[in-house]
């Protein structure tokens, strides 16, 4: 049985992935930002399974609070096995880049709060020379493109980070995760027309679970993903910069 803290409990990946930890019985920390969203998973999740759900309102943006955080959740579930994060927000880039205030805003959500809260967290699994650390980056982190790089610059970001976090943990039995969806049918993307690339929650769900089990490294979801993203990184800049993407 692990004990696992889940940050963005909410999202439509967390609440899938959440449900197969709840069916193997772990015990599990939800935070979010919609308490009454709270609610209605933890309720959802002890239909699931034998487990234990605890339960906390928590703003990523109030970084004098992420320590606090933590520290509950080890303390609610006597240890800690795995830190999840799925909390992230899609900006509209059109809006953003007219706006650098929010443009900032945003990259504090979608980065710099990860980096807080996984560098404190590493600190502990560092310490007892065991632990996880899994966190939700995109495809869009591997190349800076016109429609999305306020986005894509956080979750590459977030990316390299994790990059560095896992080598600099090798050596002391910490796992570290880096988990690319590309397009995911969900809330976030819900004002997007959807097309054949669109992947089901639920289905992302299943290769994170896989992926957090098997202690890989990175993972692109779907698969076929990382056959895109590896095109894609192939073009030249001088052509890449002509293209409508």
């Amino acid at each position: 049985m692990k004990k696992i803290l889940i940050i963005g409990a909410c999202s439509a990946i967390a609440q899938e992935t959440a449900k197969l930890f709840a069916k193997d019985g772990h015990q599990l920390f939800l935070a979010d930002i919609n308490n009454t969203g709270l609610e209605i998973v933890k309720k959802e999740l002890l239909l699931m399974g034998e487990t234990e759900i605890f339960t906390s309102f928590f703003d990523v943006t109030e970084f004098s609070k992420h320590s606090q955080l933590i520290e509950n959740a080890i303390s609610s579930l006597n240890g800690l096995d795995l830190l999840f994060i799925a909390h992230g927000t899609l900006p509209n880039q059109e809006e953003v880049q007219k706006d650098a205030s929010r443009a900032i805003k945003e990259f504090e959500i979608n980065a710099m709060s990860v980096i807080s809260l996984c560098t404190i967290a590493a600190n502990y699994f560092e310490e007892k020379k065991d632990g996880a650390i899994a966190v939700i980056s995109s495809v869009a982190g591997d190349r800076g493109r016109q429609s999305n790089y306020l986005y894509g610059s956080a979750k590459g970001a977030v990316s390299l980070f994790l990059q560095g976090l896992r080598n600099r943990l090798s050596k002391s039995n910490v796992h570290i995760l880096t988990i690319k969806p590309g397009l995911v049918d969900s809330p976030m993307t819900a004002h997007l027309p959807k097309n054949f690339l669109f992947a089901k929650p639920s289905d992302i769900a299943k290769g994170i679970y896989k992926a957090i089990e098997g202690r890989k490294d990175i993972v692109y979801l779907p698969s076929y993903w990382w056959l895109i993203l590896t095109t894609l990184k192939l073009i030249p800049e001088s052509i890449f910069k002509k293209m409508n993407l």
